[in-house]
């Protein structure tokens, strides 16, 4: 199987004769005229590492699914946008493409949002848990995953044990979720697609490009980044000036990554627009380790 690589300076090349955040999808981002996969919707609220928390996901499949073959992976946080037909990302109608032209491997995707807490008084709104979950560093989002959901969401699916075939996406807080959990579990998911990544301190995030420099030896991550030159400057911290550190700590430390800088800000519309790229780029190799 063959993948091929993405030259993202053409890309960047690209982004620099837009409009600012004036990015559009292309068409790998349309329908096509491919085999469809399919996608099904269900709530989980058994959750023992964020009790009382109540969430939706998805699980994708695509329709060259073999059940004798395993599958590669690829988790999505805030997974509710990844998944509209009409979003910005449009993660069945990408893997449709991108699977039916071989330029990714068979991967079944699993999108989850985040908890929330049922209110107990009339009239009040549910409590929403994303912060606490996507922005903490430790552990804890990462076993709320590999022991709880997806033992249920993936229940009866061949899916790879290989850590290599298993990635993490997000944007904003979901993207500083993705890095976390292959930051802690690098022995489950060594791929990881950032967007907008909150790597400030909402809370404690900004630790991380010290905290990437210092651990030696560097973790068999692949990282990509992603974000814009207008994105967010207020309390917690400047995106773009986090991005920038955050890639700058990788390449210190030599890994395998790619840093994309455009003019958009706090939105999907540029991650969007170069998503099918960015999967290219990140499953070029597969399966070679």
């Amino acid at each position: 199987m063959r993948f091929f690589p993405t030259l993202f300076a053409l890309i960047a090349l690209a982004s620099s004769l837009h409009a600012a955040d004036d990015y559009q999808l292309g068409p790998d981002s349309q329908p096509q005229n491919v085999p469809h996969g399919q996608v099904r919707q269900a709530t989980f609220a058994t959750s023992k590492v964020f009790p009382g928390t109540t969430r939706e996901y998805f699980v994708y499949v695509p329709k060259q699914y073999d059940p004798a073959k395993p599958a590669c992976l690829m988790v999505f946080f805030d997974g509710g946008g990844f998944m509209k037909a009409d979003g910005q990302f449009r993660v069945p109608v990408v893997f449709d493409n991108l699977i039916a032209k071989k330029d990714m491997p068979v991967t079944i995707a699993v999108a989850v949002n985040p908890g929330s807490i049922p209110a107990t008084l009339p009239g009040a709104k549910p409590r929403n848990n994303r912060a606490f979950e996507y922005d903490s560093l430790g552990d804890a989002n990462a076993r709320f995953l590999l022991d709880e959901l997806l033992p249920e969401a993936t229940k009866g699916l061949n899916l790879t044990s290989d850590p290599a075939g298993r990635a993490v996406c997000g944007n904003s807080s979901g993207a500083i979720a993705a890095f976390t959990v292959a930051w802690e579990r690098p022995d489950s998911f060594r791929k990881v697609i950032s967007h907008i990544g909150s790597y400030t301190n909402i809370h404690g995030g900004h630790v991380y490009p010290g905290l990437i420099r210092k651990t030696r030896p560097a973790k068999p991550l692949r990282v990509f980044l992603q974000d814009g030159s207008n994105d967010l400057d207020n309390l917690h911290g400047n995106w773009p000036l986090a991005n920038q550190d955050m890639a700058a700590s990788l390449k210190f430390m030599g890994y395998d990554h790619t840093f994309v800088l455009g003019d958009g800000g706090h939105s999907g519309k540029h991650g969007g627009a170069i998503f099918p790229d960015t999967l290219r780029w990140l499953w070029r190799d597969w399966p070679k380790p």
